[in-house]
């Protein structure tokens, strides 16, 4: 009897080699082993998101202006009143395959992940896109897409002087009062992680802004998960919800006991 990985190569193509079936048990002990490399993997992406929030900073000296639905707006008028600022350069203009009806494919790929950005801006962070084409076309292309995102129309030098004129990127920038900052960048395939909230937020010069987390002297941190809410119900200073509290504090305490209890 063939088994379905073979019946699936009857094009001509070399049979796939798929791994053993074996029983729960040694299931189990196969993805314990795997999982300490996984673990190890965890603690070095946060060392790695420590050591990017002790990146130094570049000032940003130039005037940009963007055009938005409401008209001509500054770089600083992208933070939207918060102090951290997440720009991705996204490909949709004249010359750009798919225009005017859609994006570049790769650029529409990530904008499909995108999560909701609320949860972005309970931790003081902004996401824009940015690209070239005019607003009434991307205004289309949104509405068209499902997408929610605030999209500025590029009118200067930005793109070119952020590395971003040629290709996709990520630019991350803060705003202390009338200062601006760049303080990251990543582009090709690290472009291909972002769209979570974490991934997003592990880019920014204040990171999750956690307690857990290794940050410089006088970062803002609150409790390890208190924060969190429904995208619709998030208040500005609010206090963390009481019943959220103690499920949150209930379940580090679980996870705490089964990491203690498998030493």
């Amino acid at each position: 009897m063939t088994t379905p990985a073979e019946n699936a190569r009857k094009d001509g193509q070399p049979a796939m080699h798929t791994p053993p079936v074996v029983s729960p048990e040694e299931w189990e002990a196969a993805r314990q082993k795997l999982l300490v490399k996984e673990k190890a993997q965890t603690r070095a992406r946060d060392a790695l998101a420590a050591e990017r929030r002790r990146m130094p900073w570049m000032a940003v000296t130039k005037d940009y202006v963007f055009e938005g639905p409401e008209g001509k707006v500054s770089l600083a008028d992208l933070f939207d009143g918060r102090h951290q600022l997440i720009v991705y350069r996204a490909f949709y203009e004249p010359g750009v395959f798919g225009w005017p009806d859609h994006a570049c494919r790769g650029c529409s790929m990530v904008a499909d992940q995108v999560a909701h950005l609320a949860h972005l801006n309970a931790r003081d962070t902004t996401l824009v896109f940015v690209s070239r084409a005019p607003q009434a076309d991307i205004a289309r292309l949104k509405e068209r897409m499902g997408w929610d995102m605030p999209w500025f129309t590029i009118t200067d030098s930005f793109d070119a002087n952020f590395g971003v004129d040629e290709w996709h990127g990520t630019n991350v920038f803060y705003r202390d009062g009338d200062r601006i900052f760049r303080t990251y960048f990543v582009n090709n395939r690290g472009d291909e992680q972002m769209g979570g909230t974490w991934n997003y937020l592990d880019i920014t010069p204040l990171g999750r802004q956690e307690v857990w987390e290794d940050s410089p002297e006088g970062y803002p941190q609150t409790p390890t998960y208190k924060w969190w809410n429904w995208h619709d119900s998030y208040v500005e200073d609010a206090a963390p919800d009481k019943k959220w509290v103690e499920v949150s504090d209930a379940g580090e305490a679980a996870m705490r006991k089964q990491d203690t209890d498998k030493r």
